[in-house]
């Protein structure tokens, strides 16, 4: 595989195409042939001309000026609820995606591309395809570096997203595991088209962020917001500069940053910055911030706050750190995320925590654990008070084997606890096979 980023601060997370309130679905007989069509030009371009192994380095053309790599990922899950027996889907939807795709159980075919222009230009894409839809562009922005001398470069376009730490190596071959941390994968009961009129309205929907529904908006139920995603990816303009000391970023984007947009719905932009120091051989310290407006405008056209749509924002903040020596690898990430609604409920929060890591066994053979947990503020109902949305526990646990250099399998058990919802403790078995260039 061969990222179309390969700046530290930027790595490109697994992105997803812009969120559409009604999205429209090409037909299973539409669908797969797309795909395979594309997995079968990415397995041409990852056999060399004998076709005698499997292509490991990207293919570079024009004296180095053009770079393409891809990847093929499958993978696959088995669920168990505790009262009922035998192997079944993910009836809890925890692992359910903002695009409402399962991500434990997906194909994803990859084709990623750099074009050097110039010396100070660059422009870089990736074209993704999930579960036999069509191919859609993740990323495409440009690169410029104004000083030839100086670190520092500008990202113009659908760029890598600027918050956080897991977002920029969500790439299969980066994550330790299969699943994807809560705070960037799992949905909340929140909406950027719909909200709730009293504090029961949020109290009814707590875990039931895969399929919400709200009185003042829209009434269609759809599925909600996560603290942030790592399913799609910012449009708009980074300034990144790179220093012995580590690396520091600043962004303006459309969306928001649990609903990143190619075309805002509001009069207001996201503003993020990133700052990553490296005290030590080893050791990576980051911390992160970002607010930008996050209802749709027609919805505060609709109750009459047109005027006031950047005052009601997502704030997050973030802190992570990562530590390796020898054959372990330990991370630990923390979100605080603040939502500020023109309703009967103000102001509501949440809070993300995971620690993961791995260890070597042996070349190409590792395992890892992570836990993970996300914890919601309390409302106070008319008969009860209690958190909105309901808190989830995570452990997943499982390691990977290289068969060759460029050609993962992994296993993993993953076991969620829920307070609320329909299913509030499911255990899933999952398997992924992985191939780049």
């Amino acid at each position: 595989m061969y990222p179309p980023d390969p700046n530290p601060v930027n790595v490109q997370p697994a992105g997803r195409r812009p969120y559409n309130p009604v999205p429209v679905r090409p037909t299973r007989s539409t669908r797969w042939p797309r795909a395979f069509a594309l997995a079968a030009a990415l397995s041409a371009w990852a056999l060399p001309a004998r076709g005698q192994a499997l292509r490991s380095d990207p293919i570079v053309l024009g004296d180095g000026r053009v770079a393409v790599g891809g990847n093929v990922s499958a993978t696959t899950s088995c669920a168990r609820v505790e009262e009922h027996s035998g192997c079944g889907n993910d009836t809890g939807f925890f692992n359910f995606s903002d695009y409402e795709h399962s991500t434990l159980r997906m194909l994803r075919l990859t084709l990623n591309a750099s074009v050097r222009a110039h010396r100070r230009l660059s422009f870089l894409a990736e074209v993704r395809s999930e579960n036999g839809d069509a191919p859609v562009p993740y990323a495409l922005y440009a690169r410029i570096r104004p000083w030839a001398n100086r670190s520092f470069d500008l990202q113009v376009g659908r760029i890598p997203p600027t918050f956080g730490a897991f977002a920029r190596r969500a790439y299969v071959s980066d994550n330790l595991l299969i699943g994807f941390p809560l705070a960037y994968q799992y949905l909340t009961s929140l909406r950027p088209d719909a909200l709730p009129a009293t504090p029961d309205d949020l109290l009814r929907m707590r875990g039931r962020g895969w399929l919400s529904s709200f009185p003042v908006g829209d009434p269609t139920p759809r599925h909600g917001l996560p603290l942030a995603t790592a399913f799609r990816w910012d449009t708009g303009v980074q300034a990144h500069l790179a220093a012995p000391w580590g690396d520091a970023a600043v962004a303006v984007t459309n969306g928001s940053l649990g609903n990143p947009r190619v075309r805002d719905d509001n009069s207001g932009k996201q503003f993020a910055g990133r700052v990553t120091l490296k005290p030590l051989v080893g050791l990576v310290a980051g911390l992160s911030a970002s607010r930008a407006p996050y209802l749709a405008g027609d919805l505060l056209t609709t109750i009459g706050r047109g005027d006031d749509d950047g005052a009601f924002a997502q704030q997050a903040w973030g802190a992570d750190l990562e530590y390796s020596r020898d054959y372990y690898l330990v991370r630990s990430e923390l979100i605080i995320s603040r939502w500020t609604l023109p309703t009967a409920v103000p102001t509501l929060r949440s809070t993300s925590w995971l620690t993961e890591g791995s260890y070597k066994l042996k070349p190409g053979l590792h395992v890892a654990a992570r836990l993970d947990r996300l914890t919601f503020s309390e409302v106070a109902g008319t008969t009860r008070r209690d958190s909105w949305d309901a808190p989830v526990t995570r452990v997943e646990v499982g390691g990977g084997y290289l068969l060759r250099r460029n050609v993962e399998v992994k296993l993993s058990v993953q076991r969620n606890v829920r307070d609320g919802g329909r299913v509030p403790r499911l255990t899933l078995g999952a398997a992924q096979l992985a191939v780049w260039f």
